[in-house]
């Protein structure tokens, strides 16, 4: 297994997918993003996301009537030192300018300006899409397996 590399300090962004993955235990990545949880656990870095997480991950839980892990979500997400923030007219004009250049899905876009307006040092993510954007410092936790 490969390894995750965190900066020593500053305002990493996480995408919905390392959520899942961790909260779901994943067998592939959940090793891989220890060190990011225990560098947030210890005050070196701050993890940052988009409200669009909270809806992302919890749209399967409520489909399969799955309460306890919608409340796993919840709790990780509002609960933790995990900072969501919001989705403003100010994001979504930037996310609008993102895909009118590089054609992100909307989702995509709003969580790369969301990123970026908040200053992300790093942007981890499983979705490659995310590179077209040359702003972004992307890890893609596949390739660090």
């Amino acid at each position: 297994m490969g390894s995750l590399s965190v900066p020593a300090s500053g305002v990493i962004y996480v995408d919905t997918a390392p959520f899942i993955y961790t909260v779901e235990r994943h067998a592939d990545y959940e090793q891989l993003l220890l060190p990011l949880w225990e560098a947030l656990d210890g005050g070196a870095i701050e993890v940052v996301t988009s409200e669009l997480t909270l809806l992302e991950t919890l749209v399967k839980p409520l489909r399969d009537g799955d309460q306890a892990l919608a409340g796993d979500y919840e709790k990780l997400l509002t609960a933790t030192t995990v900072r969501m923030l919001p989705v403003t007219a100010s994001v979504l004009r930037d996310a609008a300018r993102i895909r009118a250049a590089i054609n992100l899905k909307t989702p995509d876009a709003i969580h790369a300006a969301t990123a970026l307006a908040a200053g992300c040092v790093q942007f981890i993510t499983n979705d490659a899409e995310y590179r077209k954007h040359s702003s972004l410092s992307v890890v893609i936790l596949k390739e660090a397996v």
